[in-house]
């Protein structure tokens, strides 16, 4: 996820924003301490702009 941030240039806070959650929920679904359902997978992978798939691809 963080490398598909980073590739997409974006900060934690514009995902969020653009995903409509909170910044510090992003940032611990993001360093793996709390595990998100689908619903908010698909919303962090539009707001960043890749699949799904992409986006939780080991």
């Amino acid at each position: 996820m963080r490398a598909a941030r980073l590739y997409a240039n974006l900060t934690q806070e514009k995902v969020a924003l653009r995903a409509g959650i909170d910044r510090a929920t992003y940032n611990r679904i993001e360093q793996g301490h709390s595990s998100p359902g689908l619903d908010i997978l698909i919303l962090i992978a539009d707001a960043i702009g890749v699949p799904l798939a992409d986006l939780v691809r080991q």
